[in-house]
């Protein structure tokens, strides 16, 4: 099943570095950002990363837990996160099952042929397990700050109107 914004996350098991096992229950009660990236230790995926790091303090200030996801496995995720120093934990994607799910799995051109890659994408989920937004076909200037910002938004109570 597809995810789509304003439903609730689809049915999903994932593992992450430092032993963390990551589902669509597994973290109710708190928003979730669930960022799709296309490979560790590449300048992009890099740069993301240490700004996800940078402002990680912040995330959790405002009730929110930070996963990094990508097709690399679990030994590379591991010196990634060490290299980099992440206070967050990576999500190991082999099998391209959440990548499917959440539909960042596109067709690019590299070097001339046509290879299937993640397309850099951000996903935010609230407390109760619904999507609430997404970032797709990204870039990762000032990116992070933007998620921040929905985030922030989340803790804001909807005004009522009279």
């Amino acid at each position: 099943m597809a995810i789509a914004v304003n439903k609730p996350l689809p049915e999903f098991e994932a593992n992450a570095t430092g032993e963390v096992h990551v589902s669509n229950v597994s973290h109710l009660g708190q928003a979730l950002v669930l960022y799709f990236y296309p490979k560790d230790n590449t300048p992009g995926c890099t740069t993301e990363a240490m700004q996800f790091r940078d402002r990680y303090k912040d995330f959790v200030k405002l009730g929110a837990e930070v996963f990094g996801v990508s097709r690399d496995n679990m030994k590379s995720h591991d010196d990634f996160k060490a290299k980099l120093e992440l206070p967050f934990e990576l999500i190991a994607d082999t099998e391209e099952k959440m990548c499917h799910m959440f539909g960042v799995v596109k067709n690019k051109i590299m070097y001339g042929k046509k290879v299937k890659g993640i397309e850099r994408s951000t996903f935010l989920i609230n407390a109760d397990g619904i999507v609430v937004q997404e970032w797709r076909g990204l870039k990762v200037p000032g990116h992070v700050e933007d998620v921040l910002k929905a985030v922030k938004a989340l803790k804001t109570p909807v005004k009522k109107v009279a």
